[in-house]
């Protein structure tokens, strides 16, 4: 497997620094994309949020937005990747020991391809994780962090338990988002999904679906959950839909309408 680094295409193995901070302290950002016909979905959004968290982290973004799409165009045309996804990685880059970052600072920028489908999801079940929680007050809930170690351990906990996805809580017991995509809730002509101060991370996909549905932003429990007519989970590559929450069968057990209307979702331009 070949990626792109820092300008060129080389061998997946060679290509960070063991002494990259995105190695040894997760200092970094990432961002993932569909693809579909070898075209890139919704870049210019994915590349205006990985700008916002590279300046909040003080990372400077090389290449530019031109440069990492030609890069992205170069790359899947190397991996023959015609349905799938990219992932845009900027780490820090090498430096001393400690935890304050260098004053000089190269970053790390790769690019991924992966093939794959993209769009409607099989059903997932899910649990409320309880070993971990989602911190709403932290700055890493704004941005796509490398450091996904909390959803991790909800994951863990969700698999361990038969579940296939970990419902994560903030520090207030409020809903923040799944372990790694937002959530939406529909009670009968309601629908609903946590704000970004609850944790939820601005996803792209979230904001898609917002512009194609009427959605209230509004603090949700757990209860709200396991009362709902409908749970869907979304992705920049899919919308998965939710049948169960910790033993509360969700609707008919099966996607439920506003899931299935928007099941192509994913594989739209913009």
């Amino acid at each position: 497997m070949k990626v792109w680094r820092n300008g060129e295409i080389v061998e997946s193995a060679a290509a960070i620094d063991a002494h990259d901070r995105g190695v040894l302290l997760g200092d970094g950002l990432f961002e993932t994309l569909a693809v579909i016909e070898r075209m890139p979905l919704r870049l210019a959004r994915h590349l205006s949020r990985l700008r916002q968290g590279a300046d909040a982290l003080a990372i400077p973004l090389p290449h530019g937005g031109a440069g990492i799409s030609d890069a992205v165009t170069a790359l899947l045309e190397a991996e023959n990747v015609d349905e799938g996804s990219v992932r845009i990685t900027l780490l820090r880059g090498p430096g001393p020991r400690g935890v304050l970052p260098p004053l000089d600072v190269s970053p790390t920028l790769v690019i991924s391809a992966f093939a794959g489908k993209v769009g409607m999801a099989e059903p997932v079940r899910m649990m409320v994780a309880a070993t971990t929680r989602r911190n709403e007050f932290s700055p890493l809930s704004e941005i796509k962090s490398t450091n996904y170690l909390d959803s991790i351990i909800a994951v863990r906990e969700a698999r361990a338990s038969g579940a296939d996805d970990a419902v994560m809580l903030n520090t207030m017991g409020h809903v923040a988002e799944a372990a790694w995509a937002n959530i939406f809730c529909r009670k009968g002509d309601v629908l609903a999904t946590p704000p970004v101060g609850d944790g939820a991370l601005a996803g792209i996909m979230r904001a898609c679906v917002m512009e194609y549905e009427t959605v209230r932003e509004k603090s949700l429990v757990a209860d709200d959950l396991y009362a709902a007519d409908e749970i869907f989970l979304t992705s920049s590559l899919s919308i998965r839909p939710v049948v169960e929450i910790d033993g509360h069968v969700i609707g008919n057990g099966t996607a439920g309408p506003v899931a299935a209307r928007l099941s192509d979702l994913p594989r739209r331009a913009r």
